[in-house]
């Protein structure tokens, strides 16, 4: 019996016993399940700019999870070995939202705020985000989401009551772009409007050369940024050669400046990375 997964505007039609582009979803029985519940690749205890946030809890240190799997194709992907995974290839434990919660709230001593959810894309997951952002919530910790955005509202709308902070890949300002990556750039701006009305959102742009490092693209961005608000801070961060794309030249630190530069005419708060 064939069912259409509602996660993502892929909308993958599936077979039973087939998996998703996202590799992390899957037909049983008839219906869409987490195949990717409580997998967790990857547990470090990262600084919150890590992630990056730099106005939500600045100094601080925050538990961070990831599991497999991703909604989109990024060729310059820095955890695909996680990201372009299935669950046969990654190596994982599993970890009960329970679990996670007691783990977070034991590295308490340590300076720990809470759990983000990273790595791999969450969403892909989001039943796991859920459950375990609540019992993180009712310990009296916080919740953050590392995410590219490319969900649907629906799936928004059920993990963002229990999270308190997100910071939202916004891959370029251009639709071609995005398509490029086997995203859509309308899901993710609807996905950074409503999440902006939640919780503290900041936004990453990789400027990736020839692909999205155009002031125009900047400058529309920046612009609608500062549409649902100035305040939102923006990180534009530098590229470096990953995955399929080691034979591309990094970026030049110049063009970060000057594209953070072009985006500080519109916002209030941006800041570079990786240079």
């Amino acid at each position: 019996m064939g069912a259409v997964c509602q996660v993502c505007m892929h909308h993958c039609n599936l077979e039973s016993g087939q998996y998703g582009l996202c590799r992390a979803r899957k037909n049983e029985g008839g219906a869409v399940v987490c195949a990717n519940y409580g997998q967790v690749t990857s547990l470090a205890l990262d600084p919150i700019e890590k992630k990056p946030l730099k106005m939500f809890y600045p100094g601080t240190l925050i538990l961070s999870a990831g599991s497999y799997g991703c909604n989109l194709r990024c060729p310059f992907c820095q955890n695909h070995e996680i990201s372009m995974a299935t669950g046969d290839m990654a190596e994982s434990v599993y970890l009960s939202p329970e679990s996670l919660a007691d783990k977070a709230d034991a590295a308490k001593r340590m300076g720990n705020i809470g759990v983000a959810f990273t790595y791999n894309e969450p969403l892909v997951g989001w039943e796991y985000v859920r459950d375990t952002a609540k019992l993180v919530r009712k310990s009296g910790m916080k919740n953050v989401l590392v995410t590219n955005g490319t969900a649907l509202l629906a799936v928004l709308d059920e993990i963002l009551p229990y999270i308190d902070a997100m910071n939202i890949d916004l891959k370029g300002f251009c639709e071609a772009y995005y398509q490029e990556l086997g995203g859509d750039l309308q899901v993710v701006k609807d996905f950074i409007v409503r999440a902006s009305a939640g919780c503290h959102v900041e936004l990453t742009t990789l400027v990736v050369p020839g692909k999205n490092d155009s002031v125009a693209d900047m400058e529309h961005e920046a612009q609608w940024i500062a549409s649902i608000g100035s305040e939102i801070p923006l990180h534009i961060s530098r590229f470096f050669p990953r995955y399929h794309m080691l034979d591309a030249e990094a970026t030049a630190v110049r063009d970060v400046y000057f594209l953070a530069e072009t985006a500080g005419k519109y916002l209030k708060n941006v800041f570079v990375g990786n240079c």
